[in-house]
């Protein structure tokens, strides 16, 4: 069975999958991309197949290192996807989303997907029935909005989330969680409902570091998958057969 890493670096975390076949095996969150955790890697692993999505600057060497070891891929505009990009500049979407785009289109094909991604920032990502992605939105994600009270504020303290607050904060912890992450779910909400206005049957698919946090607060049927971008990494490898 063959063995495929999928490297999801982000402004976040730097993770990587390793499928056997099409089934994931382990998620795995890395310290760093040096020569020594990713040799350390591809000897437990032995890969055949490997392809990066990255939105930062990573380790020089780690592309080569990759191809020395493996048939790799380098998620860009370039690649071949399962999905047209019909935007202007398509050499400027991230690599995150085009991953996701293509997750939602091999998991629910010839239907209309919005995906949505709650990270860093909050992506909205939709790809039409036609296999185009048409593009969507980017906001602040929910520690972006917490630093950004703290940090353009002379009181408010730097608030890290928790999954249970009240509606009606008592104090200013409280009212800053509930700010944030109700306020949140409500924009998520009503810009399904924009869609909705305009694309009467559609898929909404969650995902992201931050999806734990906003799942029951959202009044709209969900599908929520923490590992969707890994998928569509996958399924963009097998559509490149490890062209470089």
């Amino acid at each position: 069975m063959q063995t495929t890493v999928c490297f999801d670096f982000g402004n976040t975390r730097l993770k990587c999958a390793v499928f056997k076949g099409r089934e994931i095996a382990e998620i795995i969150t890395l310290e760093n991309d040096g020569p020594e955790t990713i040799q350390a890697l591809l000897d437990t692993w032995k890969p055949q197949k490997s392809i990066l999505s990255s939105v930062i600057r990573h380790s020089e060497t780690l592309e080569k290192q990759l191809a020395d070891q493996t048939r790799f891929h380098k998620l860009g505009h370039t690649s071949r996807l399962p999905m047209s990009t019909p935007v202007g500049k398509p050499e400027t979407i991230g690599a995150d989303r085009l991953a996701l785009c293509a997750a939602a289109v091999d998991l629910f094909p010839q239907q209309h997907n919005l995906v949505i991604a709650l990270g860093t920032c909050i992506t909205y990502n939709f790809i039409n029935n036609q296999h185009q992605f048409l593009g969507g939105a980017i906001s602040p994600g929910m520690n972006m909005r917490f630093r950004a009270m703290h940090e353009q504020t002379a009181l408010l303290p730097l608030v890290k989330a928790e999954m249970h607050f009240p509606l009606v904060g008592y104090d200013t912890k409280t009212n800053m969680l509930s700010g944030v992450i109700l306020g949140m779910a409500k924009e998520i909400d009503g810009i399904i409902d924009e869609y909705a206005l305009k694309y009467s049957n559609f898929n909404v698919l969650l995902t992201g570091g931050d999806m734990g946090f906003f799942v029951s607060h959202l009044k709209k049927r969900i599908f929520a998958d923490p590992y969707l971008i890994f998928k569509g990494l996958y399924a963009i490898s097998e559509h490149n057969s490890g062209q470089a």
